[in-house]
């Protein structure tokens, strides 16, 4: 006995035909993680706070779990950020990545070939690089450091476009 295809939503809903988490998804778990860890909180403490497991957190940064809008609005209150930060920065790729249809298909686009790059806000390098340039107290040495580290990343580009 076949069953029946019900209505509503299925386990490959908003997942590309590779089984590979949404880049859409990807890139906003990685900014609820960011902001997260720039705010000194664990998951444990976020979970708690919106009324999730640790582990339920945890698939959302990685992107394994989609975040629906009450819940993405949920944890815009709880961080302290609007909703548009968590789609900020957004890469090229994500942005147009294809997004599936009930019925998991790709809504009018062809499947894309490619890996896709995880959002470099989301390596602890940079998150601990954030976390200490924000406890250099002197807004004149921070701003400082600031400008050289533009500058030395220009530089490298331009050394690199030569």
């Amino acid at each position: 006995m076949q069953a029946t295809p019900t209505r509503g939503r299925r386990a490959t809903a908003g997942r590309p035909k590779t089984g590979k988490p949404n880049p859409i998804d990807v890139h906003v778990g990685s900014r609820v993680r960011l902001r997260r860890t720039l705010l000194g909180m664990s998951q444990e403490k976020l979970g708690e706070a919106i009324g999730l497991t640790f582990q339920q957190v945890q698939k959302y940064e990685r992107g394994a779990n989609r975040i629906g809008a009450s819940r993405l609005f949920d944890l815009s209150r709880v961080l302290d950020v609007p909703v548009s930060f968590f789609f900020d920065d957004m890469p090229a790729e994500a942005a147009a990545a294809p997004v599936d249809d009930e019925e998991g298909n790709a809504a009018g686009f062809e499947e894309r070939s490619g890996g896709y790059e995880p959002d470099p806000m989301a390596k602890r390098e940079t998150l601990e690089l954030v976390r200490a340039y924000y406890r250099i107290n002197d807004p004149s040495v921070r701003k400082r450091l600031f400008e050289l580290t533009k500058a030395v990343a220009n530089s490298g580009m331009v050394e690199a476009a030569e």
